[in-house]
C-alpha cells in the first residue's frame, strides 16, 4: 500500500444529489488513481446512503483484478440497534461491493458511548475477530472519534486490533476536543498502524483565509494549498495511508501530483504550518467537517452541516451578502430551518467534532434566518 488512499465518502454527484453518483467521472478517477500506482479504496455502509459501496463494485471490482486492489469497509456501529444482525449487514456489504472478502474492515465511528453500549451488546469485536479467522476480512481495526484515554482503554482490552483510523490534520493536531496528536501517540504506543481520515478537515484546509494562503504560496507557488494538509498527515511515522475524499478528477490529479513521489514535510515547512494554524483558528466559526452523522438523529431534518458551512462562509465574509440569505432560505424550505431545533441533544452525541450543535444552530438562526419577503 502506498500512502495515498481513495476515500469514497464524497464522490462526485449530479446536481449535488448524494444518491446520484456521477459514475463516468468516478470511472475516470479510479483509472487515473490506479494508473498512478495506487490501490487502496475506502468505503462504508452509510456513505452516499449505501451507494458508495455499489460504486466501488462498479468502478473497481468489476473492472480490475481483485488481487490488485485493496478494499476497506466498515461495520456501521453508530447505526446499530440491539435487534440488528451483524452477519446480515456484513453479507449485504459484500454483495454491494461485489467481493468475497475485505482487505481492511473496521468498527465504524467508535466512541466511548458506543464502546460501552451497543458494541458489547452485539459482541462487535468478537464478530470481526471471527470474520478474520474465517478469511472474510484480512485486517481488522477501528475508525475512532473520541479522546486518547478512551482509545488507550480500547487498545488495551482488544489487542487483536491491527490498525486505527484517526482524524489527523494540522488544524486538529493540538486541538483538545479532537486530540489528534494524543490519539496518534496512543496508537503508536501500542504499535498500531494508522490510517488518516479528514486530512483536509472536510475542505476547511483548502478554503483557508487569504493571509494563510499567501504564506503558503510565498513559500512555494508550485504546491497547492491542499498539498500541505495531505503531506502533513503522510509525514507521520506509522501512517500507512492518508485518505482524500476527492469529489472530482481535478482534486484527485492535484493529490497525485505530490503523492506519487511523496516527500515528507521539512522542519521549515512545519514552522510555516504553525503560523497558518494560528491564522485559521481566528477565522473559523464552527469546525464542522460535513460528515453528516448528526443528520441520522435529527427529528426535524435540519441540514446541520450545510447550515454550518454557509454560516462559516458568511462569518468569514467582510459583510453578510444578501445571497447568503437566499441560500439559507432554500435549504430551510427544502429541509427545516435552524429555529426548528428541539434541543434534544441527539445530534451532539454523534458529532465527531464535539461541536455544541444546539448553541451553534442558535447562532445560525440569529445570523441567517430572516424574513426575505420583507427585505425584497
Amino acid at each position: 500500500m502506498k500512502k495515498f488512499g481513495f476515500g469514497c465518502m464524497r464522490l462526485p454527484c449530479n446536481n449535488d444529489e448524494v444518491e446520484d453518483i456521477d459514475l463516468p467521472q468516478v470511472f475516470e478517477m479510479v483509472d487515473t488513481y490506479i494508473e498512478s500506482g495506487f490501490n487502496y479504496f475506502d468505503t462504508a455502509y452509510g456513505y452516499h446512503n449505501g451507494l458508495s459501496e455499489v460504486a466501488v463494485k462498479k468502478a473497481v471490482i468489476e473492472r480490475y483484478p481483485r488481487n490488485e486492489v485493496l478494499i476497506a469497509d466498515k461495520l456501521p456501529v453508530y447505526m446499530l440497534k440491539p435487534s440488528h444482525n451483524l452477519e446480515e449487514i456484513f453479507q449485504e456489504q459484500k454483495e454491494r461491493c461485489g467481493v468475497e472478502y475485505f482487505d481492511y474492515y473496521m468498527l465504524h465511528n467508535i466512541t466511548n458511548n458506543f464502546y460501552n453500549g451497543i458494541v458489547p451488546k452485539l459482541n462487535c469485536f468478537e464478530f470481526v475477530e471471527e470474520l478474520k479467522q474465517k478469511g472474510e476480512v484480512k485486517h481488522i481495526g477501528i475508525s475512532f472519534h473520541d479522546d486518547a484515554d478512551t482509545l488507550e482503554k480500547i487498545l488495551k482490552e482488544h489487542p487483536s486490533i491491527e490498525f486505527v483510523q484517526l482524524q489527523i490534520n494540522y488544524l486538529d493536531w493540538d486541538n483538545e476536543g479532537i486530540q489528534s496528536r494524543k490519539c496518534y501517540e496512543v496508537a503508536r504506543k501500542y504499535n498500531k498502524d494508522v490510517i488518516v481520515m479528514e486530512p483536509l478537515k472536510g475542505g476547511t484546509l483548502v478554503n483557508i483565509p487569504d493571509k494563510a494562503s499567501e504564506i503558503l504560496n510565498n513559500y512555494s507557488s508550485d504546491l497547492s494549498i491542499a498539498s500541505w494538509g495531505i503531506r502533513f498527515a503522510a509525514s507521520l511515522d506509522g501512517v500507512i495511508s492518508v485518505l482524500s475524499g476527492v469529489s472530482n478528477l481535478e482534486q484527485l490529479e492535484d493529490n497525485l501530483s505530490y503523492m506519487k513521489n511523496f516527500k515528507p514535510l521539512t522542519d521549515d515547512e512545519l514552522k510555516i504550518i504553525d503560523d497558518v494554524v494560528e491564522i485559521i483558528k481566528d477565522s473559523i466559526a464552527v469546525p464542522c467537517t460535513g460528515c453528516d452523522y448528526c443528520l441520522d438523529s435529527c427529528p426535524t431534518n435540519i441540514p446541520i452541516s450545510k447550515f454550518f458551512a454557509l454560516y462559516n462562509d458568511a462569518k468569514q465574509a467582510i459583510e453578510v451578502q444578501f445571497l447568503y440569505y437566499f441560500y439559507y432560505d432554500n435549504l430551510a424550505k427544502k429541509n427545516a430551518p435552524a429555529s426548528m431545533c428541539l434541543q434534544c441533544g441527539e445530534c451532539e452525541k454523534k458529532c465527531t467534532q464535539h461541536i455544541n450543535i444546539i448553541d451553534e444552530l442558535k447562532n445560525v438562526e440569529e445570523l441567517l434566518e430572516v424574513d426575505l419577503e420583507s427585505m425584497l
